[in-house]
């Protein structure tokens, strides 16, 4: 852990930069859903057919979950996820947080719209929910073939029900490893474990009750469509021309977007560039030195999140992500001057 006043600085750092990152995230989320291969195409007891088969439970059945999540040092945060199917094959979400002023995101079809304390109601056109959840491993688990391994490990029993536990690590150990528990009926999530390379828990999301009914909850049918927030739309970004790149990306990982932002808490422009590989998002900051004062090299943990600021040649670099410290200085230092 970090100590006072390090860790001051890295909350407030922590706090300015997701702060704008967090609607360019949601934003990225507007993808069309995966057509993930249908779980006959693997041997049952394979994890491909398990994925596929939670792939197309979390898109297909009817459902209420409750589920915390669980971070050291931290509060547990208890949430209410919905989901239903109309008679027309429209798909409805809903994703509540229950403490606190809450939180609370509804989605219908392709419109998604927050209702968050202190911000305006607003919708966003996408297909996914953004939460603690990962979207992307629950729609294209297909996708994190690239960078990890899934391996079959036993079966046990979690929140009254029985599961089938998968173990996922990363193919070039760049990035933390997850358990998962799928429940053995319907293939939905029942419990998840982020780990890091001391096998110590990071993040747990643990489900402490599932109802699987033949009819969508009835909150959906109070739902007024007309009446939920217009779409935000934005100005599409010109193409960036950067004089940097990346040298090292881990395996399964690719650049998702490439913008230059205005930091909220100094209103300097930094380049912005997201790494992802459907399960894990990186943000990459490059600001050029002279525009900074100088600054100290330092390396954390924020949450379960790692933040590294580092001075790099002619750039000051900051890194956040759910990644091994020694990876984000690794990115960092791999940033070079296109010729």
């Amino acid at each position: 852990m970090l100590k006072t006043p390090l860790n001051k600085i890295f909350c407030r750092v922590l706090l300015a930069l997701l702060l704008c990152i967090f609607l360019p995230l949601q934003v990225l989320a507007q993808e069309e859903p995966s057509n993930f291969t249908s779980t006959d195409s693997y041997p049952a007891d394979s994890a491909q057919a398990w994925l596929a088969k939670m792939s197309d439970a979390v898109k297909s059945l009817n459902y209420t979950i409750s589920f915390v999540l669980l971070k050291p040092g931290m509060d547990s945060q208890p949430y209410l996820w919905r989901h239903g199917v109309n008679a027309d094959g429209l798909e409805m979400e809903q994703l509540n947080l229950l403490n606190g002023p809450g939180r609370e995101i509804v989605r219908i079809g392709n419109k998604v719209s927050y209702f968050e304390p202190n911000v305006p109601p607003y919708s966003l056109q996408s297909s996914i929910i953004n939460g603690p959840l990962p979207s992307e491993f629950f729609q294209r688990p297909d996708k994190l073939m690239l960078g990890y391994e899934f391996i079959m490990v036993g079966r046990s029993r979690i929140a009254g029900r029985a599961a089938q536990q998968i173990r996922i690590i990363s193919k070039d150990n760049s990035r933390f490893g997850l358990n998962v528990w799928l429940d053995q009926e319907t293939g939905l999530l029942l419990k998840m474990n982020m780990f890091g390379q001391e096998s110590q828990l990071l993040e747990q999301i643990q489900v402490t009750g599932l109802q699987v009914t033949k009819e969508p909850d009835p909150f959906f049918a109070k739902i007024e469509p007309g009446m939920l927030p217009e779409v935000v739309s934005f100005r599409p970004t010109e193409p960036l021309n950067s004089a940097w790149e990346i040298g090292y990306i881990p395996k399964g990982m690719t650049i998702v977007k490439r913008d230059q932002r205005r930091l909220s808490s100094s209103g300097e422009i930094v380049e912005y560039i997201m790494l992802s590989d459907g399960l894990v998002d990186v943000s990459v900051y490059l600001q050029d030195k002279q525009s900074n004062k100088p600054q100290d090299n330092l390396v954390g943990t924020v949450q379960s999140d790692t933040l590294l600021t580092i001075e790099h040649g002619e750039l000051n670099i900051t890194i956040i992500g759910k990644l091994p410290a020694a990876t984000a200085n690794a990115i960092a230092k791999s940033v070079q001057r296109i010729n």
